[in-house]
Formats: C-alpha cells, sequence, structure tokens
C-alpha cells in the first residue's frame, strides 16, 4: 500500500505527505566538504564541548517537493503532536481552497486501501459515518504515532495513517528527503549552540522549499538495477531472470 501511494495516489487525487523527526544533531565538528579559500583549508578542533542537541521535525510531499520543517532541541510527544496537527490542518485548509471540488479519490483507488480506510475509521468511531479520506500520511512505526488521542484525529480529518514496518523505514521518502538537507546544513560544519544548529536547518529547507525537487518512487535507477540482475545469454535477447544459474 505505501509503494501504490507513492506511485498512483496523487493520480488518484490522494495527496500523500511523509513525516519524520531527523536527529539528534550535535555541537561537533561534522565532517565535509566546505568552501574556503584556496590552501587556506578549514580546520576543525580536535577537543570540543558537547553543549546539547537539536532535531528537524519534518513533513515532506514527494510529489512536489515541497517541505514543511520545525527545529527543536528535543521531540518529545507534547511537542511533536500539537506541530503535527497544526501542520496537516494547514495543508488541508490549502487543498480545500485550492480545489474545493475534489472531496474524495478516483475509481483508480484500489480496494485494499479502502479496506484499511474503513477498518482505521470504525476501529475507532465505531458506527459513524465515514468522511472522504483527504490525505495520506506516511511514517515510522513509533509508540508515539500509535497515540490514541492523534490516530483519532487523523481519522476524523480523513487522513489515513499508513505504518513502515518495523525494520524498512526506507520506505519512508522523508528519510531521503532529510539526508539532503542535513548534508546542506552541517557538513563541514561545527556549531557551537543546539539554537545554531537549528537555525541554520531552517535556513537549508527555506532556500530548498525555493527550488523544490519532486521525488519518484523507483524511477530509472530501480530499471537499471532490474536489468543489472539479468543474465545475459550471449548475443541473443534471451536473459534468465534474477540471474539464476541453469541447471544441468
Amino acid at each position: 500500500m505505501i509503494e501504490w501511494a507513492y506511485q498512483q495516489a496523487e493520480q488518484a487525487g490522494i495527496p500523500v505527505w511523509c513525516q519524520d523527526e531527523a536527529g539528534p544533531y550535535q555541537t561537533i565538528p561534522h565532517p565535509g566538504s566546505g568552501w574556503h579559500l584556496r590552501d587556506k583549508t578549514a580546520l576543525q578542533p580536535h577537543e570540543y564541548f558537547r553543549q546539547g542537541t537539536a532535531k528537524l521535525l519534518t513533513l515532506f510531499r514527494p510529489a512536489t517537493g515541497e517541505v514543511r520543517a520545525k527545529g527543536v532541541e528535543q521531540a518529545p510527544n507534547a511537542v511533536l503532536h500539537p506541530w503535527l496537527q497544526e501542520e496537516l490542518q494547514a495543508i488541508l485548509d490549502e487543498q480545500a481552497r485550492e480545489h474545493p471540488s475534489v472531496f474524495s479519490a478516483t475509481d483508480t483507488t484500489p480496494e485494499a486501501i479502502w479496506k484499511v480506510w474503513y477498518h482505521w475509521f470504525w476501529s475507532y468511531y465505531r458506527w459513524r459515518p465515514c468522511p472522504r479520506l483527504r490525505l495520506i500520511l506516511v511514517w515510522d512505526n513509533l509508540a508515539g504515532h500509535l497515540s490514541y488521542d492523534l490516530v483519532r484525529w487523523l481519522l476524523a480529518q480523513g487522513i489515513l495513517p499508513l505504518y513502515t514496518p518495523l525494520g524498512a523505514s526506507w520506505l519512508n521518502m522523508a528519510e531521503s528527503v532529510q539526508r539532503i538537507l542535513v548534508r546542506r546544513a552541517l557538513c563541514g560544519q561545527h556549531p557551537q549552540t543546539p539554537a545554531e544548529i537549528i537555525t541554520w536547518l531552517q535556513e537549508t529547507v527555506t532556500g530548498w522549499n525555493r527550488h523544490p525537487t519532486p521525488f519518484v518512487w523507483g524511477g530509472k535507477r530501480k530499471l537499471r538495477r532490474q536489468r543489472a540482475r539479468l543474465r545475459h545469454l550471449g548475443g541473443s535477447g534471451a536473459a534468465l531472470v534474477n540471474g539464476y544459474a541453469i541447471v544441468t
């Protein structure tokens, strides 16, 4: 279902957003390249003080590349949940203003998605009328993400949470964009305070949103990997699927 959401949900009329918390990032020298004058390479100290850490709360829409983020020193449920609710409500309000006539998904939505949506809603609201599905949220399978009050609020707003399986956080594309943002913000730098880390991260997010890059699930790289796994036979067009050897 997560792969379908990445590949076809936007075409079916359901926006897909991913959520993750990046970090913690420490006030230590971060390895990486950076700009400096010729023959004056920037040197990092071998002694430093750990003044605390910072994290980046991230919401990411792969189809457009838009990032909504907030830097914090800690990310307990008391910080994460209000921020997430505020951002998702703003997204839904903006969606209603821009597309007031689009209220539900199209017939191309697979039956499995509807079954999961109805099951989730009725598990929390019993026999109340099920609202329209307005947004899909992909995030990690953490205990705080399963909070009863939070999930109940999501369902009431028409948001379907899809949880990545344990050990499969790579299915959360928010982690992909976070790697890019953090590398741009911190590589080759030595922040002195958590506030400095937060400022750099949020400035990098602002710069990213000026020219966002959409993400595509799979794409050409996936096709190249599939072709690389094929074992071609001589000069013919025949090939062995998954590179299996011929049993004699």
